[in-house]
């Protein structure tokens, strides 16, 4: 199936064009998404989000762009869409497990959580690593992980992202470099 004849069938909503779209592009969804939120009960949420989003836009698409890099483009919002609102639930069950009411009405502060070594050095390397890139500033993350981590270059991911190929290249410049500053403590062999 061509791209077009994908697009015309998606619009009158074939069962043929919706199972080669989800057949072709679930896997790439599936790990940009993982990516992002580092959940994979979430990131397969977040990809039906996205099939959804694709048939309820696809009348909007236009071909400016390749329909595989506006699938990418829907999947990085949906994405981060999720962490907004991951980040609020998140501060606000913090808010709450920090000030618990007693038994007696009086209000206690919850101990922090003690570190124990698991001796599982990879997966808290890969800890340090995805709590260093969810911590670069919005455009930095999203073209640091299309690059790195989904290996598109930098003309697809100005497209993904609508921004200029040099203004791509600097921001992922900049966030190996805030990685760089952050992570030389941790991975000091790298140093």
């Amino acid at each position: 199936m061509t791209e077009q004849e994908l697009i015309d069938g998606l619009r009158i909503q074939t069962r043929e064009a919706i199972q080669h779209l989800v057949h072709t592009y679930q896997k790439n969804v599936i790990k940009t998404a993982y990516y992002f939120v580092a959940n994979m009960e979430d990131a397969e949420d977040l990809s039906q989000e996205v099939f959804l989003e694709i048939l309820r836009s696809i009348g909007k698409y236009k071909r400016n762009a390749s329909l595989y890099t506006w699938i990418y483009r829907i999947t990085v919002n949906k994405s981060l869409d999720h962490l907004k609102k991951q980040k609020r639930r998140n501060f606000l069950h913090q808010i709450g497990t920090i000030m618990q009411v007693s038994h007696d009405g009086t209000h206690q502060i919850e101990h922090e959580p003690t570190t124990t070594d698991t001796g599982n050095d990879d997966k808290e390397k890969r800890k340090i690593l995805d709590a260093a890139v969810n911590s670069l500033p919005e455009n930095q993350k999203i073209a640091f992980i299309l690059n790195k981590y989904e290996e598109l270059g930098c003309k697809e991911i100005a497209e993904i992202m609508n921004l200029s190929l040099s203004s791509v290249e600097s921001l992922i410049h900049r966030a190996k470099m805030k990685l760089q500053q952050k992570l030389v403590n941790y991975f000091s062999e790298y140093a």
